[in-house]
């Protein structure tokens, strides 16, 4: 799902950069108004656990993955602003550190998952808020759907060629990742939920025990993900493939792919990983303290 660089045009680019910024920072002015400081840990667990779950592709077709993006679950549980930011916090730090995504892309990659994916994931959690397996479910779907069509069209706009046939293709597996999606999302939230339902909305969270527990199952993710993973590309990388394109990194991440660049081989990747995870988790706190203390000057 993540756009790397030289996949789309300047034009293209460079346009979602300018929009993406300042729709980021309104996200920000609408997180802090409501901010709890009692929930902010919990940001910070949710965010480490979705990028742990995004470490973890699974195949949807032949030679082709997908993974869970995430922004349904967290905005079923935190609400749409601050699930914006903590989305936009692990998409800047995956373009940064681990170049997963382009810098240059950035702009779109967060316009696709963490503006538009999470609207989209919004509207059937505000809608059908009596039936919560069907807002759920739809909710995951949704964010999806709407951030691989985004996808599409500013991989079509920045002049790849794509016949019918593939585009069909693309589409077609980009459903199957957000029906898979959506049954996460559900399955996910309806855990958290019989755990406790005080950890869903707006109430504060109940202590520790929320981020002890979500934190725990991030580093089980992790742990599985680097053994089960599939290791096949995901569909924006596919199209990038059928197209003949290859990703052009703008910038040297320290941990590209996903590994230290130096130490025993075994260690590199589960490292980088639980690196990952603490700079994922501390900048959504870090950022969510940084809002608390304005709204308190």
């Amino acid at each position: 799902m993540h756009i790397p660089d030289n996949f789309l045009s300047t034009r293209v680019w460079l346009t979602l950069d300018g929009v993406a910024a300042p729709a980021v920072a309104w996200v920000a002015r609408r997180a802090h108004k409501g901010l709890d400081e009692a929930r902010i840990p919990l940001l910070g667990v949710l965010g480490a656990f979705v990028f742990a779950a995004q470490m973890v592709n699974f195949p949807v077709g032949v030679g082709t993955s997908a993974h869970l993006v995430g922004g349904a679950l967290l905005t079923a549980i935190l609400g749409p602003a601050p699930a914006a930011l903590v989305m936009t916090a692990i998409i800047a730090t995956q373009a940064f550190v681990f170049q997963d995504g382009g810098v240059l892309a950035l702009g779109a990659n967060v316009f696709n998952m963490a503006l538009a994916g999470v609207l989209a994931a919004w509207v059937p959690l505000r809608l059908f808020s009596g039936r919560r397996r069907v807002s759920l479910f739809l909710a995951g779907f949704l964010s999806v759907a709407m951030s691989a069509g985004l996808a599409l069209a500013e991989l079509t706009i920045s002049g790849i060629r794509m016949p019918p046939r593939l585009l069909a293709l693309s589409a077609g597996l980009f459903a199957i990742g957000a029906i898979v999606e959506g049954m996460i999302t559900l399955a996910a939230v309806r855990a958290i939920e019989r755990l406790n339902p005080r950890w869903i909305g707006p109430a504060p969270a109940n202590g520790s025990r929320a981020w002890a527990a979500i934190a725990f199952a991030a580093v089980l993710v992790v742990v599985v993900g680097l053994f089960a993973a599939s290791g096949a590309p995901d569909g924006v990388m596919q199209i990038g493939q059928w197209a003949d394109l290859h990703a052009r990194p703008v910038w040297a991440a320290p941990m590209a792919d996903y590994s230290l660049p130096a130490g025993p081989l075994w260690l590199r990747r589960p490292a980088a990983a639980m690196l990952g995870l603490g700079l994922v988790g501390g900048s959504a706190v870090a950022a969510s303290y940084f809002l608390l203390r304005r709204r308190s000057s």
